[in-house]
């Protein structure tokens, strides 16, 4: 059994298909997948990247003849968004908040294709340090939590742009962010760096006092925003010890002077709670 609707007003088509979504397996994501606002960011990904794809139906494949690196899902850019952007990258693991309760604070319509794509390239390093060999040397709890923290790692990137410049409630924009990273020559150092305060943060939680009959669970401080305290505040330790470490002052020169951005790059925090 099924339904057929022949319907010329698209807004009318798609409640329907909402309100009616209560036996078939469709999701938030797929739902958003023929919103006006995504079908405009895919065509304007698609002409700035000619070799690039935007997946935003479930099961769609990019053509063979796109470039790999320019191949984004619409479920991770809306995870990458709300960590960067929103600074929630404890909620980045659920698509329904973020194609349901967050969609409109998320999917603006004047969202330009190179931050979005500089957001993947950043993501595509971080998760080169989540590697089975394990580059960076994190704590065993957070490689557990691989659906989880890596969203955390983008979050510490973005970090350590507003920890330098400053920055307490400003974000910066992706696009201009990366080139820093890139023309600084730092890009592999901040991936490191953001990854290894992250880890120290995860650290740091675990060794504070416990209440009573209470036991430290990562599972849960992942989660929590006094997670997201932690890595802010492992990010200015770590760069305010990094003058005192061997050829420290130098490098601490070369990274500042590399992430130094005006005050107009960064932007307001997008609300996500």
């Amino acid at each position: 059994m099924f339904r057929f609707y022949e319907i010329t007003t698209r807004q009318r088509a798609d409640h329907i298909s909402i309100s009616t979504n209560s036996q078939s397996a469709v999701k938030p994501r797929d739902l958003r997948s023929n919103d006006k606002r995504v079908l405009a960011l895919k065509k304007l990904f698609e002409q700035k990247y000619s070799s690039g794809h935007l997946i935003t139906k479930r099961g769609e494949e990019a053509p063979a003849s796109t470039d790999k690196k320019y191949v984004l899902d619409l479920s991770d850019l809306g995870k990458y968004m709300i960590s960067w952007h929103s600074q929630r990258p404890n909620i980045a693991y659920s698509e329904t908040k973020i194609f349901d309760k967050y969609f409109d604070q998320l999917f603006k319509r004047d969202y330009r294709p190179e931050n979005a794509q500089a957001l993947s390239f950043i993501m595509q390093a971080v998760w080169k340090s989540w590697a089975k060999e394990n580059p960076l040397g994190l704590n065993e709890s957070l490689l557990a939590m691989r659906a989880y923290a890596p969203y955390h790692h983008l979050y510490s990137v973005s970090l350590t742009f507003c920890v330098l410049n400053n920055m307490a409630e400003g974000v910066p924009n992706p696009s201009q962010a990366y080139e820093k990273l890139i023309t600084g020559n730092c890009f592999d150092q901040i991936i490191e760096i953001s990854g290894l305060c992250l880890n120290s943060a995860l650290e740091a939680a675990a060794n504070e006092p416990q209440p009573a009959n209470r036991v430290f669970s990562p599972q849960n401080w992942i989660k929590t925003k006094a997670c997201l305290s932690g890595i802010r505040a492992g990010i200015r330790q770590y760069f305010t010890m990094l003058p005192t470490m061997p050829n420290g002052k130098e490098m601490s020169s070369k990274i500042r002077n590399a992430l130094t951005m005006d005050s107009s790059s960064f932007e307001a925090r997008w609300a996500a709670d």
